[in-house]
């Protein structure tokens, strides 16, 4: 098998400490929330935060989508460690210090621009049943500059360390130009740069930026929804997700030697993928409803397992299959957490 290297996987978002809990209607409808989302706190949503500690049972765990699966990436892949780099953005603080600590143990070597204006970011994961409504509130995390940062020699040199990019597309709406920076680096040398849709809210509100990016996008991730989103924004005049699959796929593209791979997930029903000229439907695992703990984190295990596979050059099949048991692992805990080790051969 092909070794894969320290720092040979790269990832860059929001780093931000999960507060999840079980909530009631009443809560989602207090605030607006749809049950199954994701969406960036505004001004009505200040209070949200403070009310789920005081009127639930909260669990905090290390967050931030990108980082997620870059987490779920090195545990899959196990040793050697720091196979995963993470960049992002917190504040000074205890939230801050929890991340630093809970990316050493998942031996990610994470290097964060600490700043002091803003306190480390936060997400609120409201659970209902299985399905998850996510209020991120990025503060420190929207303060990260690629100057300050990821144009740093030491920095830029751990990027130019690796084969495979890994970015949420929630970061489009904090540093496209960042962005940017990393996946012309990867379409010139020809090394693979993944970017996930993330969220309905990215398609529709951040649609330039979003599609400055997609040229130089090998693999594009997203759900069901995001895809339908998608499909609409770029008035691809379909709702059949593979036609949205090779439609995406199919978008202008910088490296023309790299064929465009698109991954879509539907939860419990199968994944879609366009590679090549085929549009291949791959199934979940099969899980009892009642051994579903929260699905909060599974589509960035899913990532997270896909990207173990693909950074030691493992066929397509493998990537899935892998995206698949990250997955369902995660469904069965709280958060985006794993047991020690994975069982997947």
């Amino acid at each position: 098998m092909p070794s894969s290297g320290q720092n040979a996987l790269f990832g860059m978002g929001n780093p931000l400490l999960d507060i999840c809990a079980v909530v009631d209607k009443d809560f989602l409808d207090k605030y607006g929330l749809k049950p199954n989302d994701q969406i960036l706190a505004e001004d009505k949503h200040k209070e949200l935060f403070e009310e789920l500690v005081k009127k639930f049972k909260v669990e905090y765990h290390a967050g931030g989508s990108t980082q997620n699966s870059i987490k779920i990436a090195q545990w899959m892949i196990q040793e050697p460690r720091k196979v995963a780099t993470f960049f992002g953005c917190i504040g000074k603080d205890k939230f801050g210090d929890i991340l630093k600590k809970k990316a050493a143990e998942a031996h990610v070597e994470a290097h964060y621009y600490e700043q002091s204006e803003e306190p480390t970011g936060t997400c609120a994961a409201c659970i209902t049943g299985d399905n998850r409504s996510l209020v991120a509130n990025l503060a420190a995390a929207n303060c990260y500059k690629k100057e300050k940062h990821l144009d740093l020699d030491q920095n830029w040199a751990l990027v130019m360390k690796a084969k495979i990019y890994y970015i949420a597309g929630f970061f489009i709406t904090v540093s496209p130009e960042s962005i940017l920076k990393v996946a012309k680096h990867a379409s010139e040398k020809n090394k693979i740069f993944a970017l996930n849709l993330s969220a309905p809210f990215i398609c529709q509100f951040f649609k330039k930026s979003l599609m400055e990016v997609m040229p130089y996008v090998d693999i594009l991730f997203g759900n069901e929804t995001e895809a339908a989103t998608f499909a609409k924004e770029q008035d691809f005049k379909t709702e059949d997700i593979e036609e949205i699959a090779k439609k995406a796929q199919s978008l202008p593209k910088e490296n023309e030697s790299r064929q465009r791979t698109v991954v879509f997930t539907q939860g419990k029903r199968g994944t879609v993928v366009a590679k090549g000229d085929k549009v291949v439907t791959f199934p979940v695992v099969e899980i009892d409803q009642s051994e579903i703990v929260d699905t909060n984190g599974a589509g960035d295990a899913f990532v997270g397992g896909f990207l173990s596979q693909i950074v030691q050059e493992r066929p397509l099949e493998d990537c899935i299959r892998a995206g698949h048991y990250a997955a369902n692992v995660v469904i069965r805990r709280a958060g985006c957490t794993v047991p020690e080790k994975p069982d997947f051969h």
